[in-house]
């Protein structure tokens, strides 16, 4: 197993990697007086298998699977849930699932009682490298994604392998956008361990320092700009974690979230990798780079659903947008990215034509 820290502005923490991690969670939970382990419906077993190791009593929240769990309605039955169980400020929230789960029951401790502790447990590659690190928890709104949330950090992040034993292989790939993700606006190692052939296998060395390298980079980028304040230009500070998201995003709520993420976001990065060789000069072998690796990986480069004009009204509600200003994160080359601001909307169009 390994360890990478997060020095956070709100607090530091650990994330925990590897087969085994979840033996971490008791040290975690301390002192607790009382544990909600919120989960999703799909994985009772494994809310039973984190009960076990609590020593305290435990209160099972089931939540719907997926996008269903990051609604108002859900947020506010997990509020009356600790509410009738008398939840204080010395008890403990623990979420386990995907990127959706962690996300809700982050938002559960950030607002209840106005912070309660935290731990993450996430069962998915989109989660463990993404969702569960950087503090950032919220819930949808049917007018966009995580329109409502807040910055709150965890006590601590475990991500056991072990769980992903049974992830179904297109979630398993999916949440391989984040990761190729990183390797483009940071850490170029990993793009070239992204092609190896054992890399979507979750006990092989190369998956583990993949995932390893992915968690290093969120920790360092949030580390440094956890609330999305310093970026200008050149300089971006954590904006560049949004590569290929202001799209991706939006083809996500068009879909009525019936796209997984991961895809969602690999047709955002072929986009924008478009758009950034035409304003920014990225290399036409970086653009070829990433459809290829992407397509590598079983992921899309377009999505068929909606034409652009389409897209780009919702991508007017993106969070990132300043007043009419739709603010882009583009690459320049690789381990370059720069903040793009009221592109030529020709541009924008002409890319997303391109993709077909």
């Amino acid at each position: 197993m390994t360890t990478v820290h997060v020095p956070s502005q709100l607090g530091p923490y650990d994330v925990h990697l590897g087969h085994g991690a979840l033996e971490r969670l008791p040290a975690l939970v301390g002192d607790a007086g009382r544990v909600a382990v919120i989960h999703p419906e799909s994985l009772p077993r494994l809310a039973d298998e984190v009960a076990a190791l609590v020593d305290a009593p435990v209160l099972r929240v089931a939540v719907p699977d997926a996008e269903a769990a990051k609604t108002a309605d859900v947020l506010a039955t997990c509020w009356s849930r600790l509410a009738e169980a008398g939840f204080t400020r010395n008890d403990l929230v623990v979420g386990i699932g995907g990127g959706t789960t962690t996300d809700l029951a982050g938002f559960v401790a950030a607002t209840w009682l106005r912070g309660v502790r935290y731990v993450s447990v996430p069962t998915t590659v989109l989660a463990m490298v993404d969702a569960a690190v950087g503090g950032k928890t919220g819930i949808n709104l049917p007018a966009g994604k995580n329109l409502v949330g807040a910055f709150y950090e965890p006590a601590g992040v475990i991500c056991d392998f072990r769980l992903l034993e049974s992830l179904p292989g297109a979630d398993l790939r999916a949440g391989f956008a984040e990761i190729i993700k990183c390797g483009f606006i940071a850490d170029p190692a990993i793009l070239d361990l992204a092609d190896r052939d054992d890399r979507l296998e979750p006990g092989s060395l190369t998956f583990a320092e993949l995932v390893r390298r992915a968690v290093a980079v969120k920790a360092a980028v949030v580390a440094a700009d956890l609330r999305e304040a310093t970026s200008s230009g050149d300089r971006v500070g954590r904006e560049a974690l949004n590569y290929g998201h202001t799209l991706g995003h939006a083809i996500e709520a068009h879909a009525g979230y019936t796209w997984r993420h991961g895809e969602a976001i690999s047709v955002g990065m072929a986009w924008i990798a478009r758009v950034s060789r035409s304003l920014l000069g990225l290399a036409d072998e970086v653009v070829a780079q990433h459809d290829e690796l992407l397509s590598d990986l079983g992921l899309p480069l377009r999505y068929p659903g909606a034409d652009y004009a389409s897209l780009r009204a919702i991508m007017s509600l993106d969070k990132k947008a300043r007043g009419n200003t739709l603010r882009l994160v583009g690459l320049r080359a690789v381990g370059r990215p720069t903040i793009i601001a009221g592109a030529d909307e020709r541009v924008l169009e002409s890319a997303y034509r391109e993709l077909g």
